[in-house]
């Protein structure tokens, strides 16, 4: 029995398939980088907005979010401008600051979170005493010291946000290889602003001498 061969038509006709959907294919990759980095480009150039007094500074017109600080991480070569409000729509362009735990430059507690294969996927290469940089809309920059990394079950996990020193808190879904998206997992990183425990300590000293 003779093998069944394609004919030229065919063949031309596969090869043309092929190639269309490979451009497709390249076009949506490059599409992708592409819009992420125009988005990168118009959100530093709102946290240049917000540092020269303007308040709520729209990275394009239709954002309902804003640049509130700006994280850096040096070990990991990381600079990333951080939107107001934790929501789907503003972590597809950056991290995303949690309002509940309050206004950034005003609170103790400064709480970020972000997609886990996206800004925020380097947060499973950080170690204990790695250091966090992070800008206030003041211009004043804040630096951190990692102490721990933990998972919580967000189901019966609360991440409190405490008074007793000021304290950066770095979140994402977890685990990092997960094939669906979602689940009660958390990835927690927790830094505490450098000197603190200093203060602290002197405080408490001081506290303690009867002199």
């Amino acid at each position: 029995m003779n093998p069944i061969r394609p004919t030229p038509r065919t063949l031309t006709a596969l090869i043309v398939c092929l190639l269309t959907i490979g451009l497709w294919q390249i076009g949506e990759g490059s599409w992708i980088y592409a819009k992420a980095g125009l988005a990168q480009h118009l959100l530093q150039r709102a946290w240049s907005r917000t540092l020269a007094g303007e308040a709520g500074a729209k990275p394009w017109p239709w954002a309902d979010t804003w640049p509130v600080a700006r994280l850096l991480v040096p070990s990991q070569h990381i600079d990333q401008i951080v939107l107001e409000g934790a929501y789907g729509r503003t972590l597809a362009f950056g991290p995303g600051h949690v309002e509940s735990a309050g206004p950034i430059g005003a609170s103790d507690t400064v709480i970020l979170t972000g997609h886990r294969d996206t800004h925020f996927s380097f947060l499973k290469r950080l170690q204990p005493n790695d250091v966090i940089e992070l800008d206030t809309p003041a211009g004043h920059r804040r630096r951190y010291r990692i102490q721990e990394t933990r998972i919580a079950d967000s189901r019966t996990a609360a991440i409190g946000i405490g008074h007793d020193q000021p304290r950066l808190m770095l979140v994402t879904c977890y685990p990092f290889d997960a094939i669906q998206a979602g689940g009660p997992l958390r990835y927690v990183v927790t830094a505490t602003m450098e000197g603190t425990e200093l203060k602290r300590r002197e405080k408490k000293n001081g506290a303690d001498d009867p002199d």
